[in-house]
């Protein structure tokens, strides 16, 4: 991933430009740490529905957010286990947490065992982003349910661009896919279990 994304001339409108659609209840499609993904404010009911339907997922599965920082994850699950905190230190990969205990997010987003999976997100544009919006942002794969995720920007369909209000311009150019993000679970005891590796 480059790390020099805020020194191209584009970054900073771009980050804006997201943030205008967000704050209107629009949906993006925009990079992330693992792969592109549909996203709008964590808690704006209409437009999570709105990503329901793009991606003609009709049962209930919830979807990934993405916070910036372990304080906004404090503000969305009843408690962070100290586990949590040596996890994220000790892999190099994304690491997606599936929480016990959600709070202050719509129902649509939440599991109904009450659990929510949540990524402390180290790609530039998210961080900058969810530092404007003050929300977590809903990450889900940039396809229809059952097809294989868009691991790049020219491997989304153009009926999935279509109906989003705001693509991103920053890693059109990226060619190599990301790896995807181990997802670990909180057990209630505090213990955890790995989901995906």
């Amino acid at each position: 991933m480059p790390t020099d994304l805020s020194y191209t001339p584009f970054f900073y409108d771009d980050v804006r430009l997201a943030i205008e659609s967000l704050r209107k209840g629009g949906i993006i499609l925009y990079p992330t740490d693992t792969v592109w993904g549909l996203g709008c404010m964590a808690t704006h009911i209409p437009a999570i529905n709105r990503i329901y339907q793009i991606k003609q997922r009709y049962e209930k599965k919830s979807f990934i957010v993405l916070v910036d920082s372990v304080e906004m994850l404090e503000r969305y699950v009843n408690y962070v286990p100290p586990v949590v905190l040596d996890l994220m230190e000790s892999y190099q990969k994304p690491l997606t947490i599936v929480y016990q205990g959600a709070k202050n997010l719509p129902s649509t987003l939440v599991a109904n065992d009450n659990t929510i999976a949540i990524r402390i997100v180290k790609h530039p544009f998210c961080q900058e982003v969810i530092k404007a919006i003050d929300v977590p942002l809903v990450s889900t794969s940039a396809n229809v349910s059952g097809f294989p995720p868009a691991s790049t920007y020219s491997a989304i369909s153009e009926d999935i661009k279509s109906k989003v209000d705001y693509i991103a311009m920053t890693d059109r150019d990226r060619l190599h896919a990301p790896s995807p993000s181990t997802i670990i679970r909180i057990l209630p005891s505090g213990d955890f279990e790995t989901l995906r590796d």
